[in-house]
């Protein structure tokens, strides 16, 4: 019997309307369009307005057009697994949520919580219920509403983070395609240099830390920075040497969309050239659990059956991983 690997057979993607530009954002806090672009990559980025509209909005918008897409009908889903650090509440899970409005009746549901990481740990998770032969229909959401958890008087972070998510199928093949090989790791002391204060069960909130303002992120810039750097090029590296891959073998990157100099290191570091980098961090900037399942969505028409993907991302946490992963199908 031939093994069964989890194969991706559809993705979709969902952003609000309303863009944020760098040139508004210079008339809200002490930056320019020129020094986000050369430091950072982005030009714009997408935020959900209006109230009551969580990040579920998000997951919700991009599963619905993933079942219509893939003509899956919602009662036919097994498993719903989203990734995200802004849920709409403590509890129920936003999985919860999503799966209630787009009728998945039959699937369990729950939340991962790994920062930028979070989709492809989600993914990797996803992916061992189909290989066990328990189930047939998996779908894994990234989204994440990082305006809500954002300080816009704080050029540091301000400039970086939008609001998007997107939502893949994961069905049973026995054929050559599919998740193939993943490497995660984590390290907990990094904890101290990208955190939210406040908000959770150490610190409650109170007056004192709405007044502090430590409900929002906070980022040690150039000490994220630098992990980010090394150890996702790392990684990345290393899930190609240890299945024999090469920068030739692989038709794309798809890289967590945090800075475009920590995708360029990347790149260099597996020794593939631009044209082969999935980038639209200047279109949405970081979406957190949604940067990557973005790019997918954004690039599903250039890909083709048997492309090899090399999933890369960085987080909080901090956590850090790379998949490889077989595209199962060709363009509609």
């Amino acid at each position: 019997m031939n093994k069964i690997r989890a194969a991706i057979t559809g993705v979709n993607g969902y952003v609000p309307d309303y863009v944020l530009t760098n040139k508004e954002l210079e008339t809200m806090v002490d930056t320019t369009d020129e020094w986000i672009t050369t430091r950072t990559g982005i030009k714009e980025r997408r935020i959900l307005k209006g109230e009551d509209q969580g990040t579920s909005v998000l997951g919700i918008g991009a599963v619905k057009g993933l079942l219509e897409k893939t003509g899956t009908k919602a009662e036919e889903i097994d498993l719903l697994i989203c990734a995200t650090t802004t849920p709409d509440m403590a509890f129920p899970a936003t999985a919860n949520l999503i799966a209630n409005e787009v009728g998945a009746v039959n699937a369990f549901n729950y939340d991962i919580q790994a920062a930028c990481s979070g989709f492809i740990y989600a993914l990797t998770t996803g992916s061992q219920f189909i290989e066990t032969g328990k189930y047939k229909k998996v779908v894994i959401v990234g989204a994440d509403k990082m305006s809500s958890i954002i300080d816009y008087t704080d050029r540091t972070t301000c400039i970086i983070f939008g609001d998007g998510g997107g939502a893949v199928l994961l069905e049973p093949t026995e054929e050559e395609f599919g998740i193939m090989d993943a490497k995660l790791h984590s390290d907990g002391s990094g904890a101290q240099h990208l955190h939210m204060k406040a908000g959770g069960s150490r610190r409650p909130a109170s007056h004192e830390t709405v007044d502090r303002r430590e409900h929002f992120v906070y980022q040690e810039g150039s000490a994220v920075f630098k992990f980010a750097v090394t150890n996702m090029a790392d990684v990345s590296a290393q899930v190609m040497e240890r299945n024999g891959l090469t920068g030739d073998d692989i038709a794309f990157l798809v890289p967590h969309q945090a800075n475009k100099r920590i995708i360029d290191a990347t790149a260099r570091r597996m020794e593939i050239g631009d044209e082969k980098v999935m980038l639209n961090i200047h279109k949405y900037g970081n979406t957190t659990s949604g940067t990557i399942p973005l790019c997918l969505w954004n690039y599903e028409n250039q890909l083709k059956k048997g492309d090899n993907l090399i999933l890369a991302a960085f987080g909080g946490g901090f956590t850090w991983g790379a998949l490889w992963v077989k595209w199962a199908y060709d363009p509609a």
